[in-house]
């Protein structure tokens, strides 16, 4: 059996920065094993020596996010001596933005988790996914910024959520076979319309799971591959009708998903952005002839 690999994340924050970088690398090697060492708000001598001894002991690579110039220094002193390599992941891009802004870093850990506006808009961003889950609450769609449309089981919910996290409000809205979609709700200029589809022998599959979950017998429409064929062409329909981006989310993480979804809403948000711009340009003001 071959043993695991040793890798250390040393943060003077929360540390949720740094294993999502760390789990982000490690996904390129699919052949090696490693047990992850978190080590969080790590911000005195002492604490660093107790870290210091457990890298000596299980020797690995270091990566790490540590404001405080002593406790670098110290770090990376000991990881010299040792022979482990060690990397400060956020150094260069903070310095790339430094250069860029013409503005010194503060050099005060933890301060993404401030209780500042952005963290404000998260926690508004969340009770609202709560609020409008699964097509509840449908009076306060008009503040969404998106609205996501599927049928049963096509990660809407996670979508919104993970969404949410980001600061976007994001309501969602089931297709259920015989209940009508409020079409209504097309009216609002302010939400991104995204259609979300999957597989319907995937589908069939995971809607099978949850209701063996729940302790229901699984003998429905509900599972039914030709049953859920016909779901997936409705709701194509009403995509097609009012031309809503469309996303396959059969073969894509719930992460991917909300990626894509992003990436469309920003792309909208630019495009709105320059014909704003457009129209309030003096080129685009017709000049006023003098007599």
């Amino acid at each position: 059996m071959t043993l695991p690999f040793h890798m250390h994340l040393v943060s003077d924050s929360t540390g949720e920065t740094i294993n999502t970088v760390a789990r982000a690398c490690l996904a390129q090697f699919e052949d090696v094993q490693v047990e992850l060492h978190v080590w969080s708000l790590i911000k005195s001598p002492t604490q660093l020596n107790a870290v210091i001894e457990a890298i000596r002991v299980l020797p690995g690579p270091v990566l790490y996010t540590v404001v405080d110039e002593n406790l670098r220094k110290d770090l990376e002193s000991a990881c010299r001596r040792m022979g482990t390599p060690s990397v400060p992941i956020l150094d260069r891009p903070i310095a790339m933005l430094s250069a860029f802004f013409g503005v010194e870093t503060v050099g005060k850990p933890g301060l993404q988790h401030e209780l500042s506006p952005e963290y404000f808009r998260r926690i508004a961003a969340m009770d609202f996914a709560m609020r409008c889950d699964d097509g509840q609450s449908e009076d306060f769609y008009r503040e969404a910024d998106i609205i996501l449309v599927g049928v049963s089981r096509t990660s809407k919910t996670p979508t919104s959520v993970i969404l949410a996290q980001k600061g976007i409000k994001a309501a969602n809205i089931p297709l259920v076979p015989g209940r009508p979609f409020n079409e209504a709700l097309v009216s609002l200029k302010k939400p991104l319309f995204v259609g979300l589809i999957n597989d319907p022998r995937k589908l069939s599959e995971v809607r099978r799971s949850r209701l063996e979950h729940l302790g229901q017998i699984p003998a429905t429409d509900y599972v039914d591959v030709e049953a859920i064929r016909e779901e997936i062409r409705d709701a194509r329909r009403l995509f097609t009708k009012y031309r809503w981006p469309v996303i396959d989310v059969s073969r894509r993480s719930i992460e991917e998903t909300a990626a894509q979804v992003l990436n469309l809403y920003n792309r909208r948000q630019a495009e709105r952005a320059a014909e704003a711009a457009t129209a309030e340009s003096p080129a685009s003001t017709p000049s006023i002839e003098r007599a």
